[in-house]
């Protein structure tokens, strides 16, 4: 076992979070019950965030960052576990709260830890991740909601090319719905057609402020942008549809009227990654082993070394990154 490895961690720099590479210890990780070497992470939203220094994720420091992490168990304290066990972690706080997955090993709460589920590699699970994850607890949440339809109204989803929109158009069209992509780059229609997407609309027409109650056009939609665009989604919802609110990268705000609720019975369904229960963290990953076409797996993600981790989260703040990024901690 090393005794020294590199991590990316989240440091104050004159009272602004500031991203640097470091020499850990293993006496330097937090004394939580199972000891993880870790292999792969990937770069979500949030994680672009932290690491440009765009957003104040990390509420400590110094933070070891990444919010996703496969590997291996190396010590356990925990009956749970063992030597050997590969392992994932979505969520439960790391990089927030806790030292997350971009480094070569970590000390976790037993309880965070799911077994890498059958049919997925440690690189497929991150390709995966929590945008993934994501995508799938939406996908099962307007399944559960029982509108939409195979082959009935169009399912919209906005902000179609990153990984929460790209894995929800493949999980979608898997199942055979009518998938509409919402992008500002024509130059992913085909990516994006090549996961399922049998229409597209521009980002643009979403963006705009518009009326409370809209034309309806979708069954439901998967949403991780938020704001205006979200507002316009619902105003377009048919009557009993649903949206899932998954993310917000076009703002906080939700600039809306309840219009589209009390008069057309729309459903707002938020969608939380971070701490869901074990249920639904299992189902999810179960409607990605069944729904996932490895195929589109493959063209969604790209690896990259730990190295380039500060240029990947400035392009995907920037809205440049396509897909998903797998990042192996190990170069």
């Amino acid at each position: 076992m090393a005794e020294s490895f590199r991590a990316l961690m989240i440091v104050d720099s004159d009272g602004k979070p500031k991203a640097e590479f470091r020499e850990l210890t293993m006496a330097d990780l937090p004394d939580h019950d199972v000891l993880v070497e870790v292999s792969h992470s990937t770069v979500n939203y949030k994680d672009g965030l932290a690491v440009s220094g765009k957003g104040r994720i990390a509420r400590r420091l110094p933070m070891v960052a990444g919010i996703d992490l496969a590997g291996v168990v190396v010590e356990s304290r925990s009956p749970d576990w063992g030597p050997g066990d590969p392992v994932i972690v979505n969520g439960w706080g790391l990089s927030e709260t806790e030292w997350g997955g971009y480094t070569r090993f970590q000390r976790l709460k037993p309880e965070w830890l799911i077994r890498l589920p059958a049919g997925f590699s440690p690189e497929q699970a991150m390709a995966v991740g929590t945008a993934g994850y994501t995508a799938a607890l939406s996908v099962n949440a307007l399944e559960d909601w029982g509108v939409i339809a195979p082959g009935g109204a169009e399912v919209l989803v906005t902000g179609a090319a990153g990984g929460v929109g790209s894995t929800a158009i493949s999980l979608l069209s898997q199942g055979g719905y009518k998938v509409t992509a919402a992008t500002g780059r024509p130059e992913t229609h085909d990516y994006l057609a090549g996961l399922g997407a049998t229409a597209f609309i521009d980002r643009a027409t979403l963006a705009e402020k518009g009326g409370p109650l809209q034309k309806e056009r979708w069954g439901g939609a998967v949403d991780s942008v938020g704001s205006t665009t979200l507002a316009n989604v619902l105003a377009q919802t048919i009557y009993g549809g649903a949206v899932t609110a998954c993310g917000l990268a076009g703002g906080m705000d939700l600039p809306a009227s309840v219009a589209p609720h009390i008069l057309r019975g729309v459903a707002l369904l938020g969608i939380d990654s971070v701490m869901a229960p074990r249920a639904r963290r299992d189902r999810a990953w179960a409607t990605l082993a069944a729904r996932l076409d490895k195929a589109h797996l493959a063209s969604i993600a790209r690896l990259e070394p730990l190295s380039a981790l500060p240029r990947i989260a400035a392009d995907i703040v920037a809205g440049r990154v396509r897909g998903r990024v797998v990042v192996d901690v190990r170069e």
